[in-house]
């Protein structure tokens, strides 16, 4: 049997086994989105649970490939195994690759420590709203303790994205000033910590004393988490330790708060609202098919009938 036909149930044996390019083959399952992508879901479910996930987003050129790559090498020197899902959703031609501002991560490519994997929409039914936990979740149940998911931009796909994880770290560059768009993009509301990236160059201070003022006129509670505001040089790795203090201090507070369990127990109430949201979908498509919606159609568009009459006769079956 060719590894392309091999069962999910084989793969994910193989892949717990550390088999990277059986692991590859089920994240591609569930990029795809079938009956296998829910096979892997069943297999990984039970076992997941142990790893934590830190996001990272901010806008385009910010430079949150490269800081992910320093992070990769600070992890590796404490010897830690890191899994990273780098999130395309915005090109139908990248089909996952990796992009271009990717490639300095491929420098880790090679180490069995470190697993990458370039995610895109693709066939997905759900979209990467359901495709990313459940890619999530595999790598958390073959072992994989850190798992870093680092989005293209800041668009509602990747805010989304990127808010779902246990601690997200949104990255920005000294002069950035735009905190109307920032507010509207839903930054603010996601940060777990700030981290001001490319700090060799001016505007700095500037940067964060415009983060501290918007902090300032959020609506935290006293006792709630502040997110700190580090400065980073992802490209000589200077200030990454003092960041990843930050996200280590920010999963102490979470789990001693009891904020971890509350935001996992949420992420996954919406998870399953969003599974039944897709399934009723594809049910409405199929009922909305046939002879009877063909006639009802055509009551609708002679105007014999309204359309909420019509929907009500389609969906007397089902409410039954």
């Amino acid at each position: 049997m060719s590894r392309r036909q091999r069962p999910a149930e084989e793969l994910f044996d193989a892949a717990s086994a550390g088999d990277r390019s059986a692991l590859a083959r089920l994240l591609s399952l569930i990029e795809r989105g079938d009956d296998d992508a829910r096979t892997v879901g069943r297999l990984a479910y039970p076992r997941s649970g142990d790893g934590y996930t830190v996001g990272l987003t901010g806008a385009p050129g910010a430079g949150k490939s490269t800081l992910t790559s320093s992070m990769i090498g600070h992890l590796r020197a404490q010897e830690l195994e890191v899994a990273v899902l780098a999130i395309d959703p915005s090109s139908p031609f990248t089909g996952g690759a990796i992009l271009g501002d990717r490639v300095r991560m491929q420098d880790h490519a090679t180490d069995p420590g470190v697993f990458i994997r370039s995610m895109a929409t693709r066939g997905h039914l759900g979209g990467l709203a359901l495709a990313t936990p459940e890619a999530v979740r595999l790598l958390d149940a073959i072992g994989r303790t850190w798992i870093l998911v680092e989005t293209v931009g800041v668009g509602q796909v990747e805010v989304e994205v990127a808010g779902k994880a246990d601690t997200t770290v949104v990255v920005v560059n000294p002069g950035w000033g735009d905190s109307v768009q920032a507010n509207k993009a839903g930054l603010m509301e996601i940060a777990d910590v700030f981290v001001i990236n490319k700090a060799d160059r001016k505007g700095v201070e500037e940067t964060s004393r415009d983060l501290m003022q918007m902090l300032d006129l959020s609506d935290l509670p006293h006792d709630s988490w502040r997110p700190p505001i580090v400065p980073t040089i992802g490209s000589t790795g200077e200030g990454v330790p003092a960041m990843w203090d930050a996200v280590l201090a920010h999963r102490e507070h979470a789990e001693s708060s009891g904020q971890l369990h509350e935001r996992r127990t949420f992420r996954l109430r919406e998870e399953l609202r969003e599974i039944v949201a897709q399934r009723l979908g594809q049910r409405a498509r199929q009922i909305c098919s046939g002879d009877r919606w063909d006639a009802l159609t055509d009551a609708v568009v002679e105007r014999t009938t309204d359309p909420w009459t019509a929907a009500d006769e389609m969906l007397a079956p089902v409410d039954a």
